[in-house]
């Protein structure tokens, strides 16, 4: 029988991306024979990031401080912002290191069948950002789903009367593909090789 304390740590991992009952037993039997030197230092660090990690107020990437460090590094060209869905994506595209703008993560995309609406998103907060004269370029590098797409297109046209040019990202996204499995040189391409998809008035 399995105490009631490890089939909690069981069911805890199970329901993290990418692992079920199986992979949790296996997990939390390994932190349970490696106490000392993993179970002990993940739990501190666990209570260190559920205490010090917020969510930025201005793109909605996680630090320890908000505004974050991409938003305030004045290395980075504020005239570019590109909209992402998920901080895995906005991970995805600093591994290449091939966009040194500002980023916007509306935290997910438009779906009916799931009930997700504009309001459910960062939309607002995107449009209330490109107001901002210095902004010149939006970059949407949304997922070529069909949700994701669509998302992009809604997007689009809020902006339409804002005094922006609006990209979206070309060669290399295969449809169906979402920025966090793509490999750096794929992201590479597909951002260099963006596509106009209205021009500043």
């Amino acid at each position: 029988m399995i105490g009631p304390e490890i089939k909690e740590l069981i069911q805890m991992f199970a329901k993290l991306p990418g692992l079920g009952p199986r992979s949790g037993r296996r997990a939390a039997l390994h932190l349970i024979k490696h106490k000392e030197n993993l179970m002990k230092p993940m739990l501190r660090s666990l209570a260190t990031a559920a205490d010090k990690i917020v969510t930025c107020t201005q793109c909605g990437n996680l630090d320890t401080k908000s505004p974050c460090g991409v938003c305030t590094d004045p290395r980075r060209d504020t005239s570019i912002i590109c909209v992402i869905e998920d901080i895995a994506d906005l991970w995805a595209l600093e591994r290449t290191a091939s966009f040194k703008g500002q980023y916007h993560i509306i935290g997910g995309t438009l779906s009916a069948l799931d009930g997700i609406g504009p309001e459910d998103l960062r939309i607002s907060k995107l449009i209330q950002r490109a107001q901002n004269p210095e902004v010149q370029e939006i970059i949407l590098a949304l997922s070529a789903t069909v949700d994701g797409q669509t998302t992009a297109h809604y997007i689009a046209d809020a902006l339409s009367h804002a005094n922006v040019q609006i990209t979206a990202l070309a060669n290399g996204v295969p449809m169906g593909g979402e920025l966090d499995y793509l490999d750096d040189g794929t992201i590479s391409t597909a951002l260099n090789a963006r596509r106009i998809l209205t021009k500043a008035s």
